[in-house]
């Protein structure tokens, strides 16, 4: 993988970070380059216990942990323990541990560097790095999140679905990022949720789902971006038996670009130019799943017909898109929205439907977003002086801030939405949180089922 931890040599709305940018946002440093700098001081350390060598589920954590924490944290993410493993989740590209790391752009290192943030992983022995937030990313079942070390204590680790695994390394990973952009809380709290009862806080001791469960076959994916990608890690990590019962469609009419690095976790910048949805059914395909593509905007006209999948992931980011999810003729749409903004990015919000409202009476009154200012910080005025035109800066500025790992949480979410409906657990409808206080959280429970949700399953 190339190294993306460093300045590009041509900045615009195509090119930039989508971390780096909220500092640029803010003003709180006097350049884009400054930016970067601040943002390769950001280090994540993992140490992993003897549980990777045989565990799915702490590999799923581990291998979340490292494709997130490197594109956002530009100083890079060093792992030390055994990792000469074999894989126990599908990777595309590896067959062991350490080579699947190393191609996530994580480091393997004997030690955990000095006063750097530390994630664990298992039962780890001995101090980790003392006056530096250290946190335990533990899962059992459907519930994950993360625990300060100091407290002595972890989750059971037992029989944990592959999204708990996600969430609690994508949770580990934002404690880490808070703590660094200045959230004196972040590191320093337990931090977690149970996917198969969002509604209740007690997330560490609430009644639990089925460990023995089926899992989707077919599915529609809207949007392959930062939500569509993170859809696809976390479906791409569930123990199918035969992938190749899986069929997937996916929809897109855009190209990779160089930002979508930051933020996408299947994007690489090997694959900058080419349309996302070739790019993603290259990788679904190596993955032993089978898909088609529908290369044009949602919904452009489209209207599911035959035997094509019913059950829709939705990942757009504008208005007038998500209120069309119901006119396609889907029987189930399960969506997530993110939030924008250096102060909103921590945000998001899961919908499904159908609902007590539609998507065109929540959506469809919407209006496109007009033209955003230039904000009046040191680093856009830098900019101008640099050359780039007002065009340029205005596109620039409406690019969303983001961070990998809110995409993961509510990738999580949005896979566990299904599989829970998949397995006779309860459905909701709205779940609306922040990651900057995740028991702040709005779960709305669904009044509403669909007649003929049949989406397909195989083990």
């Amino acid at each position: 993988m190339n190294n993306t931890n460093q300045m590009v040599n041509h900045v615009d709305a195509d090119t930039i970070n989508r971390a780096v940018k909220m500092a640029i946002d803010t003003g709180e440093v006097p350049s884009v380059e400054a930016g970067y700098e601040l943002f390769r001081s950001y280090r994540l350390a993992v140490v992993a216990g003897p549980e990777l060598g045989t565990s799915a589920a702490h590999q799923a954590a581990l291998l979340t942990i490292v494709n997130t924490g490197r594109r956002a944290l530009l100083g890079g993410v060093e792992v030390a323990g055994g990792l000469d493993v074999p894989l126990r989740v599908p990777f595309v590209g590896a067959d062991r541990l350490d080579q699947a790391v190393r191609l996530l752009g994580g480091r393997i290192g004997a030690v955990v560097p000095p006063d750097v943030p530390t994630l664990t992983l298992g039962a780890v022995a001995g101090e980790t790095t003392p006056g530096s937030p250290s946190l335990a990313v533990t899962f059992d079942g459907w519930r994950g999140g993360a625990i300060p070390t100091s407290e002595h204590r972890r989750l059971g680790e037992r029989d944990a679905v592959i999204p708990a695994a996600v969430l609690a390394g994508a949770i580990g990973v934002s404690e880490v990022f808070q703590h660094l952009r200045g959230n004196p809380m972040a590191g320093r709290r337990p931090v977690g949720l149970s996917l198969w009862s969002p509604d209740r806080l007690d997330w560490e001791g609430v009644r639990d789902g089925p460990a023995s469960i089926v899992l989707p076959s077919r599915l529609w994916l809207i949007g392959l971006g930062h939500l569509g990608q993170a859809y696809l890690w976390t479906l791409g990590l569930l123990p199918y038996e035969s992938p190749g019962d899986v069929e997937l469609v996916l929809q897109d009419f855009d190209r990779l670009t160089l930002a979508n690095d930051s933020t996408s976790l299947l994007t690489n910048p090997g694959l900058v130019g080419r349309r996302k949805t070739r790019a993603m059914a290259e990788w679904a395909e190596a993955r032993g799943f089978r898909t088609s593509l529908v290369e044009r905007t949602f919904p452009g006209g489209i209207k599911v017909a035959g035997d094509e999948p019913r059950l829709a992931l939705g990942g757009v980011d504008n208005a007038q898109a998500r209120a069309a999810y119901e006119d396609a003729g889907f029987d189930c749409v399960v969506e997530a929205g993110l939030g924008a903004g250096p102060t909103e990015y921590l945000a998001l919000r899961l919908h499904t439907f159908p609902a007590s409202t539609t998507a065109r009476d929540k959506w469809g009154g919407a209006r496109a977003n007009p033209t955003k200012p230039v904000p009046e910080t040191t680093a856009y005025t830098d900019l101008a002086a640099s050359g780039m035109d007002a065009c340029g800066l205005v596109r620039l500025a409406t690019r969303t801030v983001g961070a990998p790992f809110v995409g993961a949480t509510a990738a999580a979410l949005v896979v566990s939405e299904v599989l829970r409906q998949l397995n006779g657990g309860p459905a909701t409808e709205v779940i609306d949180m922040t990651l900057c206080d995740v028991g702040s959280r709005a779960t709305v429970l669904a009044t509403r089922t669909p007649n003929r949700f049949n989406p397909g399953y195989t083990r």
